[in-house]
């Protein structure tokens, strides 16, 4: 291993989903989560391949410009070999986990069975089920009859096939089939035994109809081994001022699919001579990302595992109103009033869809103006922008349509928002906007008002069930004409960045947010010197900037106290002998995703509370449009504050993020047992009026 001043971004993130693998393996988690866990993780791990290794490799042929670029200490050859050692020791930790989650399903009468092991009657039920439903989306591909070998997509399932003659009086045969598992189910339930639940693959379906599939050749003898491509994900913009900006999404997206392979997953049980076979033709050698596997790949489709075969029903607890908008007729009313902060997913995200509908009918409002990053595929926040210019309203949308994975949906909503009026801005070149803003506009005779909303999570009502934000709805002044000049910036970014450096109550990437960050833990560095005390909690999804990594070791080592809740990569040395005060950094993987990003500076009893959309690393401080926001309301603050003391005394899904993120859970030493995303939600319902709670699981 190499040594370094920090640790290495791809490392740390290894780590984090290794936290993730984790949950899969924990005992106490619900078999249905658990599966979900593997299937996060594998999906997971899909998307890392497919953009850190594929930029990985891009910087190996650039050479050491690109590695000053990245600000790399490390070569990124050596990097790749650390990242190949650490996926196979984590993939040997996911067959485990796979095998024992298996036999915790036996347990319950919950049969995965394959191709082998179906009764009479079930044979009958695959072969019918087969001919009426899959048979049709299978064509097989003779790959050695191929000159050109075809691009296999990333995101499917392939079963590489061996065709022989027992009595090898014809040679054998290579073949590929792709699983249609877009199409249909990967699931499919079998017909059983009373009490019993019997599953098959649709893989295993495939595997059974083999001499179906290939009865004209003759053959009599079939093998189908599973193998996954991972090809590089990342979007080439050209350079061409003679193609639209869509123009150059729409054919990044389609060059995407033909993007250079990074790695090969496969079945470790494939015969050497398909396996060299298959390597060659892709163009990989044995120094790329080929990993040996079980039998199942894509195991992303896990997380739909059907939940009818479960007799213990699971259910979530109900998101519920916050208990300032309960017992209101009007969402608008209240934040013209005062400040109300939402914490999703405990809070229902309703009130954030009842603001815009509200907006949309109000006869007084006159615009509405809104970043959408990622939406929800049936949108009711663009059902409601919509049906606002319907009602005369002057409607905004920034879409930013280099949001990874999301760019095909955005152009679907761009051109959806744009056949109904919507004027709608595309972003900054060179940059993403990944701040989440909302300005609505609202003239009473000769008053303007403007309210809004400054959040750290996407406008997606689907995942604000599953990832924990916060969403502060105010009509605060100094908040809204920063917001107001933010989107006077994005719509002539131009010959507008006067605009951003204006702000002066939001720190603002990539004007403010750096020097702004820099500047409040200096000043609690002079006050540590002064032997006053000096604290910082913060709580982001990713740490990786160099300089606020030296600059937060420099606090340490001066006094400061920090705290740290960071769910995913941690390039900090979170230990080290010179520091004067303990850091103590954690990381909460459970049921929710913490997404949220808060930052607490104690400034001499005075303390600094911002919530943001930005990470701490250079592509969200330096390159992108991001917002911090300052809470100025004492009972929020209070409420942060409690919230985030109740996560870092968390005890049962806190792991410690140490020098050697090696992901050791945090010891409740025969204290109270926290578990901190149930200890919120019932913090946060007791404020509701009610003192009973319901269990986590059910």
């Amino acid at each position: 291993m190499y040594k370094k001043k920090s640790i290495v971004r791809d490392i740390s993130w290894l780590a984090f989903n290794g936290r993730v693998l984790q949950e899969a393996a924990d005992k106490s988690v619900p078999l249905k989560e658990r599966i979900k866990f593997l299937g996060i993780f594998s999906n997971n791990l899909d998307e890392f391949f497919r953009v850190r290794v594929a930029t990985l490799r891009r910087m190996i042929q650039l050479g050491g410009r690109s590695r000053s670029n990245m600000h790399l200490e490390v070569n990124p050859e050596r990097i790749l070999e650390d990242i190949q050692e650490k996926v196979l020791t984590l993939q040997q930790v996911f067959e485990q986990t796979w095998n024992e989650i298996l036999r915790e399903l036996k347990k319950e009468k919950i049969f995965l069975v394959d191709e082998k092991k179906l009764t009479i009657n079930q044979q009958k039920f695959i072969l019918q089920y087969f001919n009426e439903q899959v048979r049709g989306h299978i064509v097989p591909l003779m790959i050695e009859s191929i000159n050109t070998f075809p691009v296999l997509n990333d995101k499917s399932i392939y079963l590489a096939c061996t065709l022989a003659k027992k009595d090898r009086s014809i040679p054998q045969k290579f073949a590929l089939i792709s699983v249609p598992s877009r199409s249909l189910s990967r699931f499919i339930i079998l017909p059983s035994r009373a009490n019993e639940e019997n599953i098959i693959l649709l893989d295993d379906v495939i595997r059974y109809c083999l001499p179906n599939i290939f009865s004209f050749f003759g053959y009599d003898s079939f093998s189908a081994h599973a193998i996954k491509v991972t090809r590089d994900a990342e979007i080439d913009i050209d350079n061409d001022i003679s193609t639209s900006f869509i123009q150059k999404i729409e054919k990044g997206i389609k060059n995407r699919k033909k993007g250079k392979p990074t790695r090969l997953v496969f079945d470790k049980e494939i015969p050497p001579s398909l396996l060299t076979y298959l390597v060659k033709r892709l163009g990989l050698t044995h120094k790329d990302n080929l990993i040996p596997g079980g039998k199942i790949h894509n195991f992303k489709d896990f997380m739909d595992f059907p939940d009818s075969v479960f007799k213990q029903k699971r259910m979530r607890k109900e998101p519920f109103t916050h208990p300032q908008l309960r017992n209101t007729n009007s969402v608008t009313s209240v934040i013209l009033e005062k400040d109300v902060m939402l914490h999703f997913p405990y809070h229902s995200y309703n009130s954030v869809i009842d603001l815009m509908r509200e907006a949309a009918i109000d006869p007084d409002v006159v615009s509405i103006k809104i970043t959408c990053y990622r939406l929800a595929s049936r949108s009711k926040i663009i059902n409601a922008i919509i049906n606002a210019v319907r009602n005369g309203k002057q409607v905004t949308v920034v879409l930013e349509l280099r949001a990874r994975f999301d760019e095909e949906a955005n152009l679907y909503w761009k051109k959806e928002l744009e056949d109904v009026g919507v004027t709608v801005l595309l972003g900054v070149p060179g940059m993403k906007i990944h701040a989440k803003l909302c300005l609505i506009k609202k003239r009473i005779l000769n008053t303007t008002t403007h309210y809004g909303f400054v959040s750290t999570g996407n406008l997606n009502e689907k995942t604000a069930l599953v990832y924990g934000d916060h969403c502060l709805l105010t009509s605060n002044r100094a908040i809204m004409a920063d917001v107001n000049r933010i989107f006077t910036y994005l719509e002539k970014p131009a010959t507008r960045i006067a605009q951003l450096k204006a702000c002066k109550t939001l720190l603002v990437s990539p004007v403010s947010m750096r020097t702004g960050i820099i500047n409040l833990i200096n000043k609690e560095i002079r006050i540590a010197k002064q032997k006053k005390k000096a604290a910082i909690t913060l709580k982001i999804n990713s740490l990786s900037d160099e300089l606020l990594i030296d600059k937060l070791s420099q606090a340490a080592m001066a006094g400061v106290e920090i705290k740290m809740v960071i769910r995913g990569i941690c390039c900090l040395h979170t230990e080290d002998k010179k520091f004067k005060a303990n850091m103590q950094a954690i990381s909460i993987v459970d049921e929710y995703l913490e997404h949220a990003r808060v930052m607490i500076f104690h400034n001499n009893g005075d303390e600094k509370v911002f919530i943001s959309s930005a990470d701490w690393m250079v592509r969200n401080i330096d390159h992108r449009v991001e917002a911090a926001c300052p809470v100025m309301d004492k009972e929020i603050i209070k409420e942060l504050k409690e919230i985030l003391d109740i996560q870092l005394h968390d005890n049962i899904k806190a792991r410690i993020l140490n020098n050697e993120q090696n992901n050791l859970y945090v010891n409740p030493r025969n204290k109270k047992k926290i578990r901190s995303q149930v200890e919120i939600y019932n913090y946060l319902f007791k404020k509701r009026g009610k003192v009973v709670v319901p269990d986590f699981y059910i």
